[in-house]
């Protein structure tokens, strides 16, 4: 197992040698010592000699690891530093490098995996991940798939869910409606799975998945992503999506990634904990909700320093989402249903007041809630058009009890519009679906 130690000068070069003699006796094979710091029990002029080739990191620990894997070419980086010189979140950092590379990084008592695995695809492969749920990446992913179909890249969507189908579900384009999800959840199947939302408002293939668990670099435990991906790769598409699920990634490689945070997540999600390897695979940051009631200006100018430590400010959007009807609901009474924050409902049903010129009757903030759902359809009164997200209980709830006292059924997509970046949607979108197409032809050419 070839191996590279991180080492400190907290620890005297004797007892650091004893720890790397140590790690060979437990099977690993060093090849070679980043020194990340500390002069305490060291001569600060020089490199301490620890028996193995050793290379000073300097004032970049990051890139010098990074340089080390790519000269040393290991199976795992050792860290047999400790605080003061790498605390919590400089571990991390390291951490999110090796793994970044598809190398493990393992300490004295933990070991964190890559959560990419296997070969990459057989096509251009571009992945939309979050820091949590409710983040917006379905709808970020609905924009690349758009945009790609505009394009004439045909793309299909690979999504990954919490709720998805036992064996990959393909949805061809444009075979969902509102008949078939009434017959999935008629079935016992669950019928607002991101895979269908994706499709119903996007109009291309897209196929469902499940996972179960989630990791810190966001590995699920178990998923049937990688059989839907090479299904996708099948048909010779021109980019294939890959949407996360959660704080989950696809645990497949991927040529680019756009990494999508709502504007009120803590900074601490991209800063620390291993927020930093989510920022090293993406390619562009979506920070999304930015009108939301949380989302203070203090906390976006967090969000943005942890972003450029890692991009360039081109590489950053700063968006809010409206709410768009699938269909036409102008001068209609309609009861509006959406997973969003109650603050945020209230602005989408302005929003949805001034845009669709619709009468909205009432609305409810809890679709994620079946419960409370029930009750806030229960007790309205005097709509003809539920207008509702297609998530969590909009099928088996809501459409179930709109049709049954008579009304119309129109589904609704959140749409991204930026409010702060120095390009506008489609182009940031575009430079990394052609960045993928580019990364693609490079390592099939290798």
């Amino acid at each position: 197992m070839r191996t590279v130690v991180l080492v400190d000068g907290e620890h005297y070069p004797p007892v650091t040698r004893w720890g790397i003699e140590t790690a060979i006796e437990r099977g690993h094979d060093v090849v070679g010592a980043v020194f990340v710091g500390g002069i305490e029990k060291i001569d600060p002029r020089s490199v301490p000699d620890v028996g193995v080739p050793i290379r000073a990191a300097g004032h970049d620990r990051m890139a010098a690891l990074a340089d080390a894997i790519d000269a040393w070419k290991p199976d795992v980086v050792l860290d047999l530093s400790d605080e003061p010189v790498l605390g919590y979140r400089e571990r991390m950092e390291l951490a999110a490098v090796a793994l970044t590379r598809g190398v493990r990084y393992a300490g004295a008592d933990f070991e964190l995996a890559p959560p990419q695995h296997g070969p990459p695809l057989a096509a251009p492969t571009l992945a939309v991940i979050g820091t949590g749920k409710r983040t917006g990446k379905t709808a970020i992913s609905g924009e690349v798939a758009r945009l790609a179909a505009r394009r004439g890249d045909d793309p299909v969507v690979v999504a990954m869910g919490r709720g998805g189908p036992a064996e990959p579900q393909v949805a061809e384009a444009g075979s969902v409606h509102l008949d078939r999800l009434i017959e999935l959840v008629r079935a016992g199947q669950h019928a607002a799975s991101d895979y269908l939302e994706d499709a119903l408002t996007t109009g291309v293939t897209t196929i469902g998945t499940r996972r179960a668990g989630g990791g810190l670099a966001g590995a699920p435990y178990a998923s049937n992503l990688r059989v839907a991906a090479e299904l996708a790769a099948e048909r010779r598409p021109g980019v294939i999506v890959l949407e996360g699920s959660g704080a989950a990634v696809p645990p497949v490689p991927w040529d680019t990634g756009v990494l999508v945070v709502p504007a009120a997540a803590p900074p601490e999600y991209l800063g620390g904990y291993l927020g930093p390897y989510r920022l090293l695979r993406s390619d562009l940051v979506v920070v999304t909700m930015a009108a939301g009631p949380f989302a203070g200006p203090e906390n976006l100018s967090a969000l943005r320093s942890h972003v450029l430590r890692f991009l360039d400010e081109s590489q950053l959007l700063i968006t809010d989402f409206v709410p768009v009807p699938l269909a036409e609901v102008r001068d209609a009474r309609v009861f509006f249903a959406t997973t969003a924050p109650g603050g945020i409902a209230a602005r989408q049903v302005e929003h949805l007041r001034e845009a669709s010129r619709c009468e909205v009757v009432g609305w409810s903030a809890r679709l994620a809630d079946r419960a409370g759902l029930a009750e806030d359809l229960d007790a309205a009164q005097g709509y003809d058009v539920l207008l509702t997200e297609l998530k969590a209980a909009a099928v088996d709830i809501g459409v179930e009890r709109a049709l049954a006292r008579g009304a119309e059924v129109v589904f609704v997509d959140n749409r991204a519009v930026v409010v702060e970046g120095s390009t506008d949607l489609d182009t940031a979108l575009g430079e990394v679906i052609d960045l993928a197409r580019e990364r693609y032809a490079h390592r099939e050419n290798r």
